[in-house]
C-alpha cells in the first residue's frame, strides 16, 4: 500500500466564511478536485440536529461521492486548572470519539494542551498528560479508533517533545498526526524534525509555508513563530517545507498512509488546493 490524498474540511475555510461553501460541500469539492480521502475538523453542525446526526449525513455523501473519511480532527486542552474541569475535558473527547465512529473515521485528532497555566514546562506537565491521554486511547480503542497528537501549539510541537510524549503514553493505540509544515512554528527545520518522529505517525498532515526572518516584513499577512520569525502560509510545495523530502522520510520509516493537505493561506482555497494536490501527487510519484 503506497500513501494516498487527503485533504481536511479545514482547507476550505475561506469558502465556509464567505458562506460560498458549507462543511457538507466541501465532500463533493475534494471528490472533483481528485482526493481520495477527506477529514473533518470540528463539525459545524447546522440548527435542529446533533452533532452525530450531522456525522451521519457526511458519512452518507462522503460514500455517494467516493471519499473515504480519513479522520476527524478535534481541538483539546487535556490539561485543566482543577481536577474537575480537566475530567470533563476528557468525558468531552470520548464523546467526540463516539462521533468520529459515527463519521466512519479510523482515527482521531484530538490537541494536547495549549496554556501553561498549571504548569511551567512541557516535562512537568508530561506525567498527567500522558495519563489523561492513555485513558482516552483506552476509551478510542474499544470502538476501533486510534488516537493521536499532533505537534501543534507551540508547547507540544517540537519534535523532541512529541517523541517523548509518545514514550510516555506508551500505548499501541497511540501514535503521532505528523505535520511536515508545523515544526517551522517552532523553528525547527522540517526534515530534520521528521526524521526523529517519522516511526511513530499514524497520520500525516502536508502543509507548507514561506519563512521570514524577524526582521524581514512579508507583504501577505503572516503569523509569527515561538522564535519570532514569520511565516506567510502557501500552496502545498511552494513554500521552504521540503515536501519530497518529508514524504521520503516517512516512506522510509514504513509510513504508508494517509497524507492530507491543511491550506490556510489567503490565495483562493480551491484553486490552491488543486494545485497543491499536484504537487504532492507529484511528490508521492517520486519517493
Amino acid at each position: 500500500m503506497s500513501m494516498y490524498t487527503s485533504v481536511s474540511s479545514y482547507s476550505f475555510s475561506q469558502y465556509i466564511r464567505l458562506g460560498k461553501m458549507t462543511q457538507l460541500d466541501t465532500i463533493e469539492k475534494a471528490a472533483e478536485l481528485g482526493f481520495s480521502a477527506m477529514e473533518f475538523t470540528d463539525l459545524d453542525v447546522p440548527d435542529g440536529m446533533t452533532e452525530n446526526e450531522f456525522a451521519s449525513q457526511i458519512a452518507e455523501k462522503a460514500k455517494h461521492c467516493g471519499i473515504s473519511v480519513a479522520a476527524y480532527t478535534v481541538s483539546a486542552c487535556l490539561i485543566k486548572n482543577t481536577v474537575q474541569e480537566t475530567a470533563a475535558e476528557i468525558e468531552r473527547i470520548k464523546r467526540k470519539i463516539e462521533t468520529a465512529a459515527v463519521l466512519g473515521a479510523p482515527l482521531i485528532r484530538h490537541d494536547a494542551y495549549f496554556s501553561q497555566n498549571k504548569y511551567r514546562s512541557f516535562d512537568a506537565s508530561l506525567p498527567e498528560l500522558a495519563e489523561n491521554i492513555r485513558e482516552i486511547s483506552d476509551f478510542a480503542a474499544s470502538l476501533g479508533i486510534k488516537t493521536t497528537v499532533e505537534n501543534h501549539g507551540q508547547i507540544c510541537q517540537d519534535s523532541d517533545r512529541m517523541e517523548r510524549l509518545f514514550c510516555a503514553v506508551n500505548h499501541q493505540n497511540f501514535g503521532l498526526l505528523v505535520d511536515i509544515g508545523n515544526f517551522m512554528c517552532v523553528d525547527e527545520n522540517p526534515a530534520a524534525a521528521v526524521s526523529k518522529v517519522a516511526p511513530y505517525a499514524f497520520h500525516v498532515h502536508a502543509k507548507d509555508f514561506i519563512k521570514y526572518a524577524y526582521s524581514e516584513n512579508p507583504l501577505q499577512s503572516y503569523f509569527t513563530t515561538r522564535g519570532m520569525n514569520k511565516l506567510v502560509p502557501t500552496i502545498c510545495g511552494t513554500g521552504d517545507v521540503p515536501l519530497e523530502q518529508c514524504l521520503a522520510i516517512l516512506k522510509n520509516a514504513g509510513y504508508c498512509g494517509c497524507v492530507s493537505i491543511e491550506y490556510e493561506g489567503s490565495i483562493d482555497c480551491v484553486a490552491a488546493l488543486q494545485a497543491g494536490l499536484s504537487n504532492l501527487k507529484t511528490a508521492i510519484e517520486r519517493i
